[in-house]
């Protein structure tokens, strides 16, 4: 390895959870990752520690101006027991994207790779092998300088946790219910759409327990400008695919760049699927589904990788997507990405990297 980092093994190990009760980011292995950052210094002593609480200044300048990023990806086993992750070099790119927009210093691609899998293969243990389970690995980073001036940060933690998960939502690929918000909206360009930070899912939340009243599951947001445009299902990317064409909205600052969404779009190009990256207005989806027109409506992201739509609400308009059923598409999307990631299926893309 490139970089030596100290490791402290836990004198206490916790038991592994339950596979058949796995929840979604609820338990925690026994390490972590931490590394500093000092102007001046840069990144550096980076170590593995037991996982516990951090200790951090009242005034630590992410409390009082949110000055933070984080990122999220899985690890898994293949079938012949060894460790992978997926795309990774994706997550440091956005990482840095991130970064960039936010203040805080970009890190190298190497040092964040090598911590993940550092800390991952410390705890590879926890890597639980039942169908529709994995680690999940959450890096974050936080500005802990002490100061209540408004400026960035000249102290950062970079952190990675690991947790068991079972399936995103506890009905499974089970097609959800989704709800067109009217009076919030999420981003603009210009904003932080298109940044993985905290405050994007801070800001969404009362649209998500409103959704929830209503007896939807999430929502679908529409642009910060005109309401007309689609644009994300609650945290993740929407795909639309109507006369057999899939239609999705276009990177353009106010969305997030998402793995798993790129993903979909270089499978279905290589299946030969015509993929629209481009603006759809909700009056025309509405149009289109009248017309019979829509056959199926999935997100994408990395905790649920795909999540068919059955139901989405409009104003007074419902729609039935494919009798609330999963749709062709949908479903050989997640066999196809799934069997890749777990090492079933032949990795035609590179796509994934092993640990140990």
């Amino acid at each position: 390895m490139k970089y030596q980092f100290s490791v402290t093994k836990t004198t206490n190990p916790k038991a592994k959870p339950d596979p058949d009760t796995l929840g979604f980011g609820a338990q925690f292995t026994d390490h972590m990752f931490l590394l500093d950052y000092k102007e001046g210094k840069g990144w550096h002593n980076g170590r593995i520690v037991p996982y516990g609480p951090l200790e951090l200044d009242p005034a630590a300048l992410v409390f009082h101006y949110g000055q933070e990023m984080f990122e999220g990806l899985k690890a898994y086993k293949d079938p012949n027991g060894k460790v992978v992750l997926f795309r990774p070099d994706k997550n440091v790119e956005r990482t840095n994207n991130t970064n960039r927009r936010m203040c805080i210093p970009e890190i190298e691609k190497d040092l964040m790779i090598e911590a993940i899998k550092a800390v991952v293969e410390i705890d590879k243990d926890w890597i639980p092998e039942k169908e529709g389970t994995a680690l999940y690995v959450r890096p974050f980073i936080i500005a802990t300088e002490p100061c209540l001036s408004v400026r960035p940060s000249k102290e950062f933690l970079f952190a990675v946790i690991l947790s068991p998960v079972g399936p995103y939502y506890k009905e499974g690929m089970a097609p959800t219910k989704i709800y067109v918000e009217q009076d919030f909206i999420r981003a603009v360009k210009g904003g932080t759409g298109f940044a993985k930070i905290g405050g994007n899912y801070a800001g969404a939340l009362l649209s998500q327990e409103v959704a929830h009243e209503e007896g939807y599951s999430q929502v679908l947001w529409l642009d910060g400008v005109e309401k007309k445009y689609v644009e994300e299902i609650g945290t993740s990317n929407a795909f639309f695919v109507i006369d057999n064409e899939v239609i999705t909205a276009p990177l353009e600052g106010t969305i997030l760049p998402g793995i798993t969404r790129d993903s979909v779009i270089n499978l279905l190009k290589s299946w030969g699927v015509t993929v629209r990256e481009e603006r759809l207005a909700i009056a025309d989806l509405w149009k289109y589904y009248e017309q019979g027109r829509v056959q199926e409506i999935f997100a994408t992201g990395t905790a649920a990788v795909i999540s068919p739509v059955g139901e989405l609400k409009w104003l007074d308009h419902v729609m039935n997507i494919n009798n609330g059923e999963i749709g062709p598409i949908s479903q050989r999307l997640y066999d196809e990405i799934t069997g890749i990631q777990l090492g079933k299926m032949e990795d035609k893309f590179g796509w994934v990297v092993h640990v140990d």
